[in-house]
């Protein structure tokens, strides 16, 4: 099929990849406009471009998806589907049936769950022992669409949202790949989703992110792994400056929540249950450092707590 491929972040470029290796034909990639990024705010293509490009495939980057330039050219390609990976913006619904097998987008997770912006953090957040990915057929709804495919994935113990979301990137290239197989030989029907089970899965907030001391030490584990690499779990010094955390460990210290007791290799925090074990932590301004580095250089005052500044 000639196949127009529409994603954005690095966690599509595998299915870009998987497509353009396949018997389809992708005619155009589309993707959201260069956005500025470090701290020089330069302006960098996404990952998805940077990809496209190298591979020869024409990049669609227009700031939306009503205007007329964007629609005539959509038409003239002659597209029969659309794979969709994290594009990054709703498709209006006369551009859904403009194409003739629709949009198919691949989401990472089992629908109904987790639909949203951040399925993949959300569940590990909420501790779930397994998830997955789904192709379904696009319509208004959010990622209400019919289902074509699916596959599990097991959420491992000590797995980021970016490990997890780097596992499911992978295998689901793949499932993309068998669903447009699918729906060019009229293998592959689509079926409405569940009713029951449905649980949204909004963007991260920076709050979000900030980890609350007064939570179960699982809680606070979960969430920091659930929030890296993105937005990045963080908490507050004595003083208000963030201090960004890595993933921690549980040990079976019991300590006042958010109080800090520094050792000569290690950093354990306070929770509502037993301490955790801090790993890897930024201080504002600073590069990434092991907890214990940073405690010699700031040299805590004996009774710190973290996270009670506002």
């Amino acid at each position: 099929m000639r196949v127009l491929f529409a994603g954005t972040p690095a966690a599509a470029v595998p299915s870009l990849r998987a497509l353009a290796a396949s018997a389809h034909e992708v005619v155009a990639v589309l993707t959201r406009p260069d956005a500025p990024a470090g701290r020089g705010r330069a302006l960098l293509p996404s990952a998805v471009r940077t990809v496209a490009d190298e591979l020869g495939i024409e990049v669609l980057t227009p700031p939306r998806l009503r205007d007329e330039a964007f629609r005539e050219r959509l038409a003239a390609l002659d597209v029969e589907a659309a794979a969709v990976v994290a594009y990054g913006a709703l498709v209006p619904p006369d551009l859904l049936a403009a194409v003739p097998h629709g949009w198919v987008n691949l989401h990472f997770s089992l629908l109904p769950a987790w639909r949203g912006a951040a399925p993949v953090q959300h569940a590990v957040i909420a501790g779930d022992e397994v998830t997955g990915a789904t192709t379904f057929l696009l319509e208004q709804g959010l990622d209400t669409g019919p289902v074509y495919g699916l596959l599990t994935e097991t959420i491992r113990p000590r797995d980021t949202a970016g490990d997890l979301l780097g596992r499911l990137a992978e295998a689901g290239a793949g499932l993309l790949v068998r669903t447009l197989d699918g729906i060019e030989d009229g293998t592959l029907v689509a079926v409405p989703q569940e009713r029951h089970g449905v649980s949204l899965a909004p963007k991260l907030t920076p709050d979000d992110a900030r980890v609350r001391w007064t939570h179960p030490a699982v809680a606070v584990d979960r969430r920091i792994r659930g929030c890296t690499p993105e937005p990045g779990a963080w908490t507050t010094l004595p003083d208000g400056a963030r201090l960004g955390l890595g993933p921690v460990t549980l040990t079976d210290q019991v300590l006042a929540p958010g109080l800090v007791v520094a050792g000569k290799h290690d950093v354990v925090v306070g929770t509502a249950t037993q301490a955790v074990r801090l790993g890897e932590v930024t201080p504002t301004g600073k590069r990434t450092m092991p907890a214990a580095d940073w405690a010699r250089g700031a040299r805590l005052a004996a009774g710190t707590v973290l996270g009670q500044a506002s």
